[in-house]
C-alpha cells in the first residue's frame, strides 16, 4: 500500500571527509532529542561505527542507506520504516557530497540519497584554513547540481570571532545561511583506530560524555530553530515502509510453522558490525533472536539452533576471545552438527583456526593475521554453490573492509566469486551449513538470506 511520509528531515554533508559531519550530525540528533523530539538516526554509506553514536544520541536504532548494497529503490521505503513515529529525521552524508562508489557517477553518494529523500542538505565545511574563499566552495557545492537543494551551512574549526565574521561575511555575499558555527575544541572528539571510530560499545562510559559535549557544542553554536524550519520544509515522501514481513513475503519465502528455533547472533565489543533489519528479518522468518557476547558468555544461548557472527574487530580482543575456550568449543560443535552458521569478516576470522597466534574455533582450516594493507571497497559477486544463505548463482553487492589476510588450508569450497572491481577471484567458506566470507551484504536486498538460515536452523527438542 503506497503512503504517504510526512516527517521533518535534514541530510547532513560535507565538501570531504573530515570537516566534522559525524560531530554536527550527532550533536544535531541529541540536541534535538534533547528538545523532547523523537529523532530518527540514518547513515548514508555501509558504515557501521557512526550508527552506534547515532543510536546513543536518539535512543533508537541506527539505519544505513545505502544504495549500491540495497539499490536506488529500496532507499526511501527502508528510510520511511526506520523513521516510522519519529518527529525528526537526520541522515549523516558519507564522505564528500557527491562522491560515491568510485567510477559509477553518483551512485551510493550522499547527493543521490539526499535526492531521492527529497531532503534539505546542511552543508558542513571546515573553515579552519580559509576566509573568503569559503563562498566560492559553497557556490560551487550549491550549483554543481540543481537537484540537491543546499539549505544552509554550519562552519567547524573555527577559530576566533574575528574568523567568523570574515567567514559570515563571505556567505552573506553568496547569499548562504549560516545555520551554525562551532569552535576548534577537543571535548567531542572521538577516538579513532585502523578502521575508523572506536565503537561505542568498546568505550562506554566515555561515549555517552562524547556524545553529550556534541549536543552541548551544537547547542551553543547553531540555530536549532533554524535547523527545525529547514527540516519541516521538506515535501512529502510517498511509498510504502519496507517491512521485513512483506519483504520476505514478496520472496516467495513464508516463516515455516512449528517451534521458533533460537538464532543466537554475536555482539559485545567484538563485535558491533550489524544493521538493525538482519534481526528484524531473521524476525520475521520465525526465528527468536538471541544476543550473546563472545567476550563474556561461556555458554550459546539456551537451545541455540543457528548462530550469527557479524563484523567487529575480533583482532582487538584475540586474546579474550581465545581465552573463552568454552564457547569455542561449543561454537565447534553446532558447526560440526550441520547447524548453520553465518558469519562476515570478523566473524570470519573468529571461526578460523587462528588469529595473531591465538586459537579461535577451529571450524574453519585456516590462519588470519593482521597486516598494513587496509582491503576497502565495495564489491559485485555470485555464490559459487549452495550455501545455507543463497543458491548458487544469486548476485550479491557487499563491502570489504579489512586489515587482516587469511591463508586457507586446502580443500576448501569459496563462498563468493568476485566479479568486480579487479579481475575475478574466489572469496569466503561454505562448508557443511557455514557460510564465512569478509562480504558484508545487506540483508534488505537479500531477504530469502535469513529465511533460508531459519528454514535450516535445529528446533527447540530436536537433536542437534
Amino acid at each position: 500500500m503506497v503512503s504517504t511520509l510526512r516527517i521533518p528531515r535534514l541530510v547532513v554533508a560535507a565538501p570531504s571527509s573530515g570537516s566534522g559531519k559525524t560531530t554536527v550530525a550527532t550533536g544535531l540528533m541529541a540536541a534535538f532529542t534533547g528538545r523532547g523530539l523523537t529523532v530518527s538516526p540514518h547513515k548514508a554509506g555501509p558504515d557501521y561505527i557512526d550508527p552506534g553514536y547515532h543510536a546513543l544520541a536518539t535512543g533508537r536504532p541506527g539505519r544505513n542507506l545505502d544504495a549500491y548494497l540495497c539499490g536506488t529503490e529500496l532507499l526511501g521505503p527502508l528510510f520511511a520504516h526506520g523513521a516510522a513515529g519519529a518527529d525528526l529525521a537526520v541522515v549523516e552524508g558519507v564522505m564528500g557530497l557527491y562522491d560515491g562508489a568510485a567510477g559509477q557517477g553518483e551512485l551510493a553518494s550522499t547527493a543521490q540519497l539526499a535526492k531521492a529523500l527529497r531532503a534539505p542538505v546542511v552543508l558542513v565545511v571546515d573553515g579552519s584554513s580559509q576566509s573568503r574563499s569559503v563562498a566560492a566552495l559553497v557556490h560551487g557545492f550549491a550549483s554543481w547540481d540543481p537537484e540537491v537543494r543546499i539549505g544552509g551551512v554550519i562552519l567547524n574549526k573555527v577559530g576566533s570571532d574575528r574568523h567568523e565574521e570574515l567567514l559570515r561575511e563571505a556567505l552573506d555575499e553568496a547569499g548562504v545561511d549560516v545555520l551554525g558555527v562551532l569552535r576548534r575544541t577537543p571535548q567531542a572528539a572521538t577516538p579513532s583506530r585502523h578502521l575508523g571510530l572506536v565503537p561505542v560499545a568498546e568505550r562506554e562510559p566515555d561515549a555517552v560524555a562524547a556524545v553529550a559535549a556534541m549536543a552541548e557544542q551544537v547547542r551553543a553554536g547553531c540555530d536549532l530553530d533554524a535547523l527545525w524550519a529547514l527540516a519541516r520544509s521538506a515535501p512529502p515522501l510517498a511509498g510504502a515502509p519496507w517491512d521485513p514481513a512483506g519483504a520476505l513475503a514478496g520472496a516467495g519465502t513464508p516463516p515455516p510453522s512449528g517451534p521458533r528455533p533460537v538464532v543466537a547472533v554475536a555482539g559485545g565489543a567484538a563485535f558491533t558490525f550489524s544493521y538493525a533489519e538482519h534481526a528484524e528479518l531473521l524476525t520475521a522468518a520465525g526465528a527468536e533472536v538471541v544476543p550473546f557476547d563472545p567476550l563474556r558468555d561461556e555458554h550459546l544461548p539456551e537451545s541455540t539452533g543457528a548462530l550469527v557472527i557479524g563484523g567487529g574487530f575480533p583482532e582487538v580482543y584475540a586474546p579474550e576471545l581465545s581465552a573463552n575456550a568454552a564457547l569455542r568449543a561449543e561454537v565447534a560443535a553446532l558447526a560440526a552438527a550441520g547447524a548453520p552458521v553465518a558469519a562476515e569478516c570478523a566473524g570470519l576470522l573468529y571461526l578460523a583456526r587462528e588469529l595473531d597466534g591465538a586459537p579461535m574455533c577451529g571450524v574453519l582450516d585456516a590462519s588470519a593475521r593482521m597486516t598494513e594493507r587496509l582491503t576497502l571497497g565495495y564489491r559485485d559477486a555470485v555464490a559459487v554453490g549452495d550455501s545455507v544463505l543463497a543458491p548458487a548463482g544469486t548476485r550479491v553487492s557487499g563491502h570489504e573492509f579489512h586489515r587482516t589476510r587469511l591463508e586457507p588450508g586446502a580443500g576448501t569450497a569459496p563462498a563468493w566469486g568476485v566479479v568486480r572491481p579487479g579481475p575475478p577471484r574466489t572469496e569466503g567458506f561454505v562448508q557443511g551449513g557455514v557460510h564465512a566470507s569478509y562480504l558484508h551484504v545487506h540483508w534488505a536486498a537479500l531477504p530469502t538470506a535469513a529465511a533460508r538460515l531459519v528454514a535450516r536452523a535445529v528446533r527447540p527438542g530436536a537433536p542437534v
